[in-house]
């Protein structure tokens, strides 16, 4: 990943109803979640949640297909995992050891 990628992903996260609808959609994997039922467990209008949903897709955070006449979000874990990679690519100048805590706590949540 980039650096203008990885800015592209924080940037989408960093609105409060974005990030908890990628977390929510985290959650959901693998099946997703319909735009509309997105909404309804934000309790945030479906236009305004387009929007949220529109610019988590352009920063590549969830991908979207079609299902008859509903769209189905999904997180892109590949994406998640990439960008969470380049926050810590170079951890502690190369010192696993230092690095220790961090990882432990990222492998017990999958």
């Amino acid at each position: 990943m980039d650096i203008d990628s990885a800015l592209a992903g924080l940037a989408a996260l960093s609105q409060r109803t974005r990030l908890e609808t990628y977390r929510l959609l985290v959650k959901h994997q693998p099946d997703g979640l319909p735009a509309g039922e997105i909404a309804r467990l934000m309790d945030v209008p479906q236009n305004t949640m387009s929007t949220h949903l529109a610019t988590l897709a352009r920063a590549g955070l969830v991908a979207s297909e079609r299902q008859s006449r509903s769209i189905i979000y999904r997180a892109d874990l590949d994406r998640l995992r990439a960008l969470t990679l380049f926050l810590v690519k170079d951890c502690c100048g190369g010192e696993a050891g230092l690095c220790e805590n961090l990882i432990s706590e990222l492998v017990p949540c999958c």
